[in-house]
């Protein structure tokens, strides 16, 4: 049974009745990794792998909650001391505070939801099911947000209700995605320019280290104050000056000595992080996939050497790549585990995913994951076929 006809079967067994349907997207990231939050540019797609929720208003005001994935049943009030415990509901809960923060509407309602965003791999299963609520409940009740808003829901659900001091960019590839689309995204204004992205030649894929990577953790946030010490140096000599990604390498050098050289290495990747962006979107508009590969390798060493994000098991996976004539390839996501992503001539795909399963296994004990990418569309109504 498909998953809209298994959350449809346990919508009707709990409820008694038919709502709609709504779906969202994880993303992948082809470049541009920790720049969001540091105002920079990043680069993302959504994919074919989402949340789909079945939701309808109940009259009452309560939530009724159930997550096929995890099995489970909870109920919820609307006001801030309702907060549930269960971490899944936290996100549904968190949307419903902050679209009523913003003046929108929202009264109690009945949804089942369920997921094949594959946890822990770096493709934000949580921007998903945010994205997913927040764009179903703007519709059920006729909020009229506008579909920016509506990301900026999703992120501020992530740093006031789970935790995580996250940027814009997995909420906005959520909502905006479109197929055979990426986006290249100015976090700081928030214009944005969709690329095509149809490589011929070249396939995506991703392997999944299975080791799970936790964004809350103290040391994405240590990253995110590393990088706001950097920038507040620099401002004293340069006020305009506001992220990081508008300072200068040679400003970033200027204050060397004034702060921790732990900073300095996280400043210096974001920095070429942000350019490097830019390099791939004029690399893509002239079909030149060989230095958007090489763009990738560059981001995967400074996540590794600079920024620290990365693990034994994804610079096992890189190095393999890059011994295997792969084009590009590097850590995805926040780190700490999770994925590499891989851009990969046609010719050599087969060679290298059978090559990266058998060698990983044996120095790590365990297969590694495998998903080809397909990008997608991001936040919707789903109508019937």
């Amino acid at each position: 049974m498909d998953m809209k006809n298994r959350i449809a079967e346990k919508f009707r067994t709990l409820f008694g009745t038919d709502g709609q349907f709504f779906a969202s997207a994880g993303r992948i990231n082809l470049i541009g990794e920790h720049t969001d939050y540091n105002g920079g540019y990043v680069f993302p797609g959504a994919i074919d792998k989402g949340i789909m929720a079945e939701i309808k208003v109940n009259g009452t005001a309560k939530v009724h909650a159930f997550s096929l994935d995890y099995d489970e049943y909870v109920e919820f009030g609307l006001k801030e001391e309702d907060k549930p415990a269960q971490s899944w509901a936290c996100y549904i809960f968190g949307v419903c505070r902050e679209t009523l923060k913003r003046g929108g509407k929202v009264e109690g309602f009945d949804v089942v939801f369920a997921g094949d965003v594959p946890l822990g791999a770096g493709l934000s299963s949580s921007a998903a099911l945010e994205s997913t609520m927040a764009y179903a409940l703007n519709y059920i009740f006729s909020n009229g947000i506008d579909k920016f808003e509506l990301a900026k829901i999703g992120q501020s659900t992530e740093h006031n209700y789970c935790g995580v001091k996250c940027g814009i960019m997995d909420q906005f590839a959520s909502v905006f995605g479109k197929a055979g689309q990426l986006i290249r995204l100015n976090c700081k204004t928030l214009e944005y320019k969709y690329f095509p992205f149809n490589p011929q030649g070249y396939k995506l894929v991703l392997i999944d280290s299975c080791v799970k990577h936790e964004l809350a953790s103290s040391a994405y946030n240590k990253r995110r104050a590393s990088c706001e010490n950097a920038a507040a140096a620099i401002r004293k000599n340069h006020p305009e000056v506001e992220f990081l990604s508008d300072a200068k390498r040679v400003w970033l050098d200027e204050v060397r000595a004034e702060i921790p050289e732990e900073d300095f290495l996280r400043a210096e990747y974001v920095i070429g992080e942000v350019q490097r962006v830019l390099d791939v979107c004029d690399a893509l508009e002239r079909g030149d996939y060989e230095t958007v590969g090489e763009m990738m390798y560059q981001t995967h060493f400074g996540l590794s050497r600079l920024y620290e994000v990365s693990c034994e098991e994804l610079d096992f996976l890189n190095k393999l790549a890059r011994k295997m004539d792969v084009t590009g390839s590097r850590v995805m996501g926040g780190g700490f585990g999770g994925c590499t992503i891989n851009l990969v001539k046609d010719e050599l795909y087969d060679g290298f995913v059978q090559a990266a399963v058998a060698r990983f296994t044996e120095k790590f004990g365990h297969a590694p994951k495998v998903y080809d990418v397909v990008i997608s569309d991001g936040a919707r109504l789903l109508l019937d076929e």
